[in-house]
């Protein structure tokens, strides 16, 4: 019998590799790529992860001792075009990423829970995220874990597909 397997989340700390982490996110977004979609993750550089994290709250999942998993929060984004975005008590997340030899095995699914739980004591009512809206597979994810289509949004020129925006109450 196959036990689940489990993922020890954290924090993201000072000293974790941002370059193994940036390379983390690019592979697992690497798919989404090669189908034509430009997520910011597909191309970002090492500068960009460091600045993502800067501007939220980053979490890691670690596995054998390797960071295999990544997710950041964002605050609410009072200048945001999207409205949802810009409430109080709304946040966001992105920057998430399974490294692929990972994918599957429910990972992501651990790391998204233990992030999120820390939300609600910091002033998170509202999770939303957004996604490409031909990444039918994704968006079935996220409305299996709990979040609902409430809208899109346009993020273009910087994507080049137009952002399905869920969110769900925690």
């Amino acid at each position: 019998m196959n036990l689940p397997t489990r993922l020890h989340c954290r924090p993201i700390q000072d000293d974790d590799d941002l370059v193994a982490l940036t390379l983390l996110i690019r592979s697992a977004y690497a798919p989404h790529a090669a189908s034509g979609l430009r997520y910011w993750a597909t191309h970002q550089s090492v500068e960009d992860t460091a600045k993502r994290l800067a501007a939220g709250h980053g979490y890691v999942g670690v596995l054998d001792g390797q960071i295999v998993a990544t997710i950041t929060l964002r605050e609410s984004e009072p200048d945001s075009k999207v409205p949802l975005l810009a409430q109080s008590d709304t946040w966001s997340f992105g920057q998430f990423a399974v490294a692929p030899m990972h994918k599957g095995k429910g990972l992501g699914r651990q790391l998204h829970d233990f992030s999120i739980a820390t939300a609600p004591q910091l002033g998170c009512r509202v999770m939303a995220l957004h996604t490409a809206q031909p990444a039918t597979a994704l968006i079935t994810m996220y409305r299996s874990w709990g979040y609902t289509e409430v809208g899109t949004c346009d993020w273009r020129p910087h994507t080049n597909y137009l952002s399905v925006l869920m969110s769900k109450a925690l």
